[in-house]
């Protein structure tokens, strides 16, 4: 059954076309003011997108856990929304392990329940030869998986234990159509002792092919658990993610011929997460990548790498058990995590 707001999407016209919103979705499933019982934790969220689904989740009068690296920053960008008892800050860093366990033991004092968590931060297209993370990981793989992965399994409980029968708890994981752009390094995470050398795409690619697979693996393990997740495809947005590309080709992109109408404002590119988080299409059920508020298909071209992303879709890749397990496996021993059910 295809989502109501596929039509919406078949003929883009650029930032503020009739695409819907984060705020859109809100009012669409008609949770304005209804959800004072739920409580959200949301990564990422002093700029961009995340500052948007923080700001539309506002609305559903939820109980928000906003977390950012840099807390004076955050507290001005969303002083009009924050709430001593209901919409509120934690100080973490995903690219240190020690930031994530102390954020984590910060929320668990504040909080003995938790509703849906949104693994929104990230960095991309870290610049060759790269660099790495507190604890050596390469950044993006670190900063982007390993963070959440460790930030997920320490919240797993709480998750579990919040899920009721009429909403069940959720994980939204924010990847990327780089994903396209490759699979996991499997024995080569950092680029180092294999035959292939660290790109930034190719670091951001494997971190955004990790964020489907941590998914797709949280629903195999804990969806007859009532603990669901997606992962998605945000959009095309100009945030400060893009900080790190040539300025000079982020001023291009507006007029890109195959960029200029997909491109949305960050308004519209937190429309598919808060539609994951909440939409009742969504209730006890997950394991899948989505993108436009819908889910993705197939990508066409098996050679696309995402770069330019004006045909959604999934790369093949996206959805294998095996390598998904494998992951699993590795970042538990990576994060210092026994395997647990």
């Amino acid at each position: 059954m295809a989502s109501k707001y596929a039509s919406l999407f078949t003929s883009p016209k650029g930032p503020g076309d009739a695409r819907p919103t984060a705020l859109q979705i809100v009012n669409d499933e008609g949770l304005t003011g209804k959800l004072s019982d739920k409580v959200f934790l949301i990564t990422g969220c002093s700029s961009g997108i995340g500052v948007k689904t923080a700001r539309a989740l506002a609305t559903t009068g939820a109980k928000l856990f906003l977390t950012a690296r840099n807390i004076p920053a955050a507290e001005e960008t969303l002083r009009d929304i924050l709430e001593p008892g209901r919409v509120e800050l934690l100080q973490m860093d995903l690219s240190s392990l020690a930031s994530v366990r102390s954020a984590t033991k910060d929320f668990l004092s504040r909080s003995k329940t938790l509703n849906v968590l949104i693994c929104n931060a990230g960095v991309m297209a870290i610049p060759s030869p790269g660099t790495t993370t507190v604890d050596g990981f390469e950044t993006q793989f670190g900063t982007n998986h390993l963070g959440h992965f460790l930030l997920f399994n320490l919240l797993k409980p709480t998750l579990l234990a919040s899920s009721t029968p009429t909403f069940n708890s959720r994980v939204v994981m924010v990847s990327s159509s780089a994903h396209r752009g490759g699979g996991i390094r499997f024995g080569n995470y950092d680029f180092k002792s294999g035959p292939e050398n660290y790109t930034p795409w190719g670091g951001y690619s494997q971190s955004k092919t990790a964020n489907i697979y941590m998914a797709n693996e949280i629903e195999r393990r804990y969806g007859s658990k009532r603990l669901h997740a997606t992962s998605l495809m945000p959009g095309s947005i100009l945030t400060r993610l893009t900080k790190h590309l040539d300025p000079k080709v982020v001023q291009a992109f507006p007029t890109h011929e195959r960029l200029k109408n997909i491109l949305m404002t960050p308004e519209q590119g937190a429309a598919t997460t808060v539609w994951a988080a909440i939409g009742v299409e969504w209730e006890n059920k997950g394991g899948v990548y989505l993108e436009n508020c819908q889910v993705a298909p197939l990508h066409p071209d098996p050679n696309d790498q995402g770069d330019i992303p004006h045909i959604p879709g999934y790369a093949k890749h996206a959805y294998d058990q095996e390598n998904e397990g494998r992951l699993w496996a590795d970042s538990l021993k990576m994060v210092g995590l026994e395997e647990s059910e």
